[in-house]
């Protein structure tokens, strides 16, 4: 009789490597083909950016190109609230022209006259719409880009236009023109939120609008707010959101490497997603240097770095005050309370006073420190100047010469939150 055991485990062992060729050969087809429309997107888009880029000069001239030193490319997951941050961005950048906004130029005259004779066929005319705008002189200093780029197309033509103006810059250097030709700084800003929290808003905001509308019909005072269908129908907002993940958001995580990629969170309330915009866009400057620059600067340690652990070391400071210096501690303690206070509560309306004092108490240099550090912890900012003078002190008998002494003034200086008047 056959081992059938042993026929079980031959069958096994053959069939075995043919199954797991079949699934490498069925992943390389995958990611071959994966590759090919990767390689077919690149290509397309190189094709849509020269087409474009050859417009404009076409139109304008190349050493007319002059876009502006700073472009902030801003997206978010729908209901992220950009609309309510752009502003915000542009007041804590000192940028003072409105934004481009994408889907506004879309809706311009001379783009709706493409629309209606079929000639907007997508990228291409997206992107040159968003570059000729940015040569718009108003546009020099700096710029925020709302909803540009949203597809993988858009996103390899931004890496395109930078590898351009990076081209021009090295062209005009040392030349007369260099100046309207700075180095390109680029910022991504993306705004997230995840899909529950997105959904809500959007849902939230067809609620608002609807209510809104209403009252505009029954007053009618005011202006009607466009109604987005996506955010009447929880299907589609989540189809919505589905869409800005997959196509925007993958597609811009691509750029992390190549420009100020600035993710916020959201989430939360307005003030706070403002409190992550500062911290994020605070100290940017110093990533924006030339590397000769910073690196000769880059010794010098960052503010929010020094500040980090201050608190911790004013505690402690004033802890070895009290335990290994008590006496002297106590001695600054009832000058401040006695004859600083007292002129400090009178200018609480500016929020700063200055003190001369003569106390020989600041003779010895750790009172200076003990006064600077007891008014940093009840949140005050103390500086204090020494200044020395001669005053006449005696005369000298026999040579009836004026003998001088050295006087000592310490002037304080001390700042804090004044008491704002209002004024009608």
């Amino acid at each position: 009789m056959p081992n059938l055991s042993n026929d079980l485990n031959l069958d096994k062992e053959t069939h075995a490597p043919d199954s797991q060729a079949d699934s490498n050969s069925s992943l390389h087809r995958k990611k071959s083909g994966s590759k090919k429309i990767e390689d077919l997107e690149v290509k397309d888009a190189q094709l849509i950016f020269q087409t474009v880029w050859h417009e404009l000069e076409q139109e304008m001239g190349s050493e007319n190109l002059k876009f502006p030193a700073e472009i902030f490319w801003l997206n978010g997951a729908p209901g992220a609230g950009k609309g309510t941050q752009t502003e915000f961005i542009m007041e804590f950048r000192d940028l003072t022209e409105k934004p481009i906004i994408v889907s506004e130029l879309l809706k311009s005259p001379e783009a709706r006259k493409k629309i209606d004779a079929g000639l907007l066929a997508g990228d291409r005319e997206v992107t040159k719409l968003v570059l000729r705008t940015l040569l718009s002189p108003e546009y020099e200093s700096g710029a925020i880009v709302d909803g540009y780029p949203r597809t993988k197309s858009q996103v390899e033509c931004l890496k395109l236009f930078h590898n351009r103006l990076s081209e021009l810059r090295s062209k005009y250097l040392g030349t007369l023109q260099e100046t309207q030709f700075p180095k390109p700084r680029f910022h991504i800003i993306m705004l997230f939120i995840d899909e529950e929290e997105s959904v809500r808003r959007q849902l939230l905001r067809g609620q608002r609008s609807i209510a809104h509308n209403a009252e505009v019909e029954a007053s009618g005072v005011g202006d009607k707010r466009e109604v987005r269908k996506t955010d009447l129908d929880e299907d589609a907002a989540h189809l919505r959101y589905k869409t800005f993940k997959e196509s925007t958001y993958d597609s811009l995580t691509t750029l992390r490497q190549l420009f100020h990629y600035h993710f916020i969170n959201a989430h939360g309330t307005v003030i706070e997603v403002q409190q992550r915009i500062i911290q994020e866009l605070k100290y940017q400057s110093s990533l924006e240097l030339d590397e000769a620059t910073y690196d000769r600067i880059s010794s010098i340690p960052l503010a929010d770095k020094l500040s980090l652990h201050a608190r911790q070391l004013l505690v402690h400071r004033l802890d070895s005050y009290e335990k290994f210096h008590s006496e002297l501690f106590d001695r600054v303690v009832r000058l401040v309370k006695s004859k600083f206070i007292p002129i400090v509560e009178k200018h609480s309306i500016s929020g700063l006073a200055y003190i001369n004092s003569e106390d020989s108490v600041f003779d010895d240099p750790l009172a200076i420190a003990i006064l600077i550090d007891v008014f940093t912890e009840r949140g005050f900012t103390a500086v204090v100047d020494i200044r020395r003078m001669e005053v006449p002190s005696r005369i000298d008998p026999k040579s009836y010469e004026i003998i001088n002494r050295v006087k000592k003034v310490y002037r304080v200086r001390i700042n804090f939150p004044g008491s704002k008047i209002r004024r009608g």
